[in-house]
């Protein structure tokens, strides 16, 4: 019960994090979704972080652990809102938008998560 309780929190506060960086970059309608693609960019760079340092501290079943990925990263990051903006660059028909936002956030995605697992095994050398 603790842990979910750890991971309950985690979100909650991914979440608020999210929304008010949705807040401090605004996007008019119909234009490229900066935050959405700053957050999941961001979230994709803290996990790769988090996991190389669980791994190093041997911690991947830890409440922190679980509190940080599953419940922070977890509510901060937001695969459903990035396809909403997808489907709505589709339906206007801004499709080199759409092609672009899609890459990068699904690439980036993996670079961020590749870097940030880096970044941690460097740090060990």
């Amino acid at each position: 019960m603790k842990t979910i309780l750890y991971i309950f929190l985690g979100g909650g506060l991914g979440s608020v994090f999210r929304f008010l960086t949705s807040k401090i970059i605004p996007v008019a309608k119909g234009a490229f979704p900066w935050p959405t693609l700053f957050v999941n960019l961001f979230g994709c760079l803290l996990i790769g972080i988090l996991i190389g340092w669980a791994l190093k501290a041997n911690l991947l079943r830890s409440d922190l652990y679980l509190f940080a990925t599953v419940g922070f990263c977890g509510g901060l990051t937001t695969f459903s809102t990035f396809s909403a903006e997808g489907l709505e660059f589709l339906k206007t028909g801004n499709y080199t938008t759409f092609l672009s936002y899609a890459l990068l956030s699904l690439i980036g995605g993996l670079i961020m998560v590749v870097l940030g697992f880096s970044l941690i095994r460097l740090t060990n050398s």
